[in-house]
């Protein structure tokens, strides 16, 4: 079985063949952040690491992303949001809005989740179903919605 590191190894080697330098650019970035992980943790990183990474890079994405659009600077925003669309190629199939509605609606009710209070209880049920398919961040702002009512 390929693990993601290999894959990323392969689609590098494409890349350039194809001389495509952003997405080459993009491939080198992500390898450089797990072989950073994997020497401050001085661990081989399996698959569900690989892709916690992945989308640990893909949060500072979408925040840069927002302060360089709050400064005006759009250039920079749409090589980010391309950066982006590479990086997704590599997680899992991303989740509907109606299934993170309904995983949400089922973490409340195995956790008794029942205000704001028990947030972390229903974060920590989701995190890792949802861990490179859905944006946390938004997640959590649905999580605050539904416990609010």
């Amino acid at each position: 079985m390929t693990t993601m590191q290999d894959r990323l190894k392969d689609e590098m080697k494409q890349a350039m063949r194809s001389r495509e330098k952003v997405r080459l650019a993009t491939i080198r970035l992500m390898q450089a952040a797990i072989k950073q992980k994997q020497v401050d943790e001085r661990i081989v990183l399996d698959d569900p690491q690989v892709i916690a990474v992945l989308d640990k890079m893909l949060k500072q994405r979408r925040e840069s992303i927002r302060q360089y659009r709050d400064a005006g600077r759009e250039e920079l925003a749409e090589v980010e949001e391309t950066e982006i669309l590479i990086i997704q190629e590599f997680l899992p199939q991303a989740l509907s809005e109606a299934e993170i509605g309904d995983m949400i609606k089922s973490a409340i009710a195995e956790s008794s989740a029942s205000s704001i209070k028990d947030m972390g209880k229903v974060m920590g049920i989701l995190k890792p179903a949802m861990q490179g398919r859905a944006d946390m961040a938004m997640v959590s702002v649905k999580i605050k919605a539904m416990l609010a009512t």
